[in-house]
């Protein structure tokens, strides 16, 4: 059962003040600081897990992490300037800056630290496995050593690409893994922490292909869910009612037009069932974590890189800002983390930057734009940001707040206002009901003091001409 703040303080006979992460890590930092886990996943949404209201998918590692963490249930991307939404958030996460400032493949150290750098700089072992879809320098720069890491975007999840990083700094020759991808990646975190004695805290960073397509589940996952039995999103669209100025990008072209329910089942149906093999994958990392002697201090985080729409609103990638393709999956476990708590802040992904540095006791690089979570973890603040920002290319814009959002689309012409508290899927534009004009003219105010704040020069009443991406 999950529980409010207030709720777990009375059970454990504890005021707010005496409860809190300076208090309970304080003896803890001083003496060796947590280990990082973080597992990543690729392209899964934010409501893709049982224990967070899902009931037609099997996530049981999942659910157990959920139990002991406190879950994030509004945290969002910043968008992308590219097609492949992954390399810009993932960018940001390293780099804990806005979109318009986070450089997508930072090479040389230079003015901008990475995140698992400045862990490695304050005397952690850091490790890779899995996706790197930010350039092998970046790689090099982030962690002293790494198995089977993938440098890129998607592949057949029974063929990817890896290589191997050792402590002098060198990638050795790219090799075909002979397993799938999420197998693979777990295999190496296990054999990590199985081996892993060092005095010192460590960092790993594994980072999952699936669910991104190809979705190719292994058969005994694939089989539990029947197609025909998949319940469509109340959201589902045969198309877009008009053009979002990326109708036609890869992801879009992986179901015909118009999408039928037929189809939309089958995609659902395989993204779930890859979902399903992940957590299995996810729930022999904790086990290892538990069996090692690791689990008791260690925080363990697990997120999402972006989402992604399979049929809602007639789309089916993530080059969208509806919910669907922009709110992510947070959780975070450990020692000093309630256990069981739900926080609906709005929050970024790529506040984990700073967040970890609070958790750890190291300082925050004055570059990170973003903000600490730990005040919100120790109860000491409600909320991280009134309202959150997101942007796609030059073609889509949105600001969102607890009670609305906004969509502005400056080629089509088109404005979406939503009412989120009662419309959550997005479906019932306001921007033209004259009872909503106020209301439309806070959201447009709040959208341009978000796109001076975050670096973004584009006119939404004048952009200019446009041009195809590259």
């Amino acid at each position: 059962m999950t529980r409010t703040r207030r709720e777990c303080l009375k059970l454990m006979g504890c005021g707010a003040a005496t409860l809190t992460l300076p208090n309970m890590l304080l003896g803890q930092t001083r003496q060796k600081r947590p280990n990082i886990l973080f597992m990543f996943s690729d392209d899964q949404r934010f409501d893709t897990i049982a224990a967070m209201g899902n009931g037609h998918i099997r996530t049981p590692s999942l659910d157990r992490l959920v139990a002991r963490a406190t879950a994030f249930t509004h945290c969002f991307i910043q968008g992308s300037t590219v097609g492949a939404v992954c390399v810009c958030s993932r960018a940001m996460l390293l780099t804990g800056r806005s979109l318009y400032r986070a450089p997508q493949t930072p090479r040389a150290r230079d003015a901008t630290p990475l995140w698992p750098e400045v862990f490695g700089d304050a005397g952690y072992a850091t490790f890779i496995t899995g996706k790197w879809h930010n350039g092998p320098w970046s790689c090099a720069r982030s962690f002293n050593q790494g198995a089977s890491i993938f440098f890129g975007g998607m592949n057949d999840h029974t063929k990817v690409p890896v290589c191997d990083f050792d402590p002098a700094g060198k990638f050795d020759k790219k090799r075909t893994a002979d397993r799938f991808s999420s197998e693979l990646f777990s295999d190496e975190a296990v054999r990590f922490l199985g081996q892993y004695q060092q005095p010192q805290p460590f960092f790993m960073y594994a980072a999952y292909t699936a669910p991104h397509d190809p979705r190719m589940a292994p058969k005994p996952y694939a089989d539990m869910y029947d197609p025909a039995k998949i319940e469509l999103p109340g959201n589902f669209l045969p198309q877009h009612p008009f053009d979002n100025g990326e109708m036609k990008v890869r992801d879009e072209m992986l179901a015909a037009f118009p999408r039928t329910p037929h189809e939309i089942r089958k995609h659902i149906a395989a993204y779930y069932a890859m979902i399903s093999h992940l957590d299995a994958q996810i729930g022999r990392v904790l086990s290892a974590l538990q069996q090692t002697g690791h689990a008791d201090d260690t925080i363990v985080i697990f997120a999402g890189d972006n989402g992604l729409a399979l049929g809602q609103h007639g789309l089916m990638g993530k080059q969208s800002l509806y919910d669907h393709s922009v709110r992510v999956p947070l959780l975070i476990a450990g020692p000093g983390i309630e256990r069981g708590l739900r926080i609906d802040s709005l929050v970024y992904l790529s506040d984990l930057f700073p967040t970890t540095c609070d958790l750890a006791g190291l300082p925050i690089p004055r570059t990170v734009q973003t903000q600490s979570l730990a005040p919100l973890l120790s109860g000491k603040q409600p909320r991280a940001y009134e309202s959150v920002f997101a942007a796609y290319r030059n073609v889509q814009r949105m600001v969102r707040n607890d009670r609305c959002k906004l969509i502005r689309y400056p080629y089509a012409k088109r404005t979406q206002l939503f009412d989120m508290q009662n419309d959550p899927l997005e479906m019932k534009d306001l921007s033209t009901d004259a009872a909503h004009a106020n209301v439309l003219a806070d959201m447009n105010a709040q959208l341009r003091k978000w796109q001076q704040d975050a670096g973004d020069a584009l006119d939404l009443d004048n952009p200019p001409p446009q041009r195809a991406e590259a």
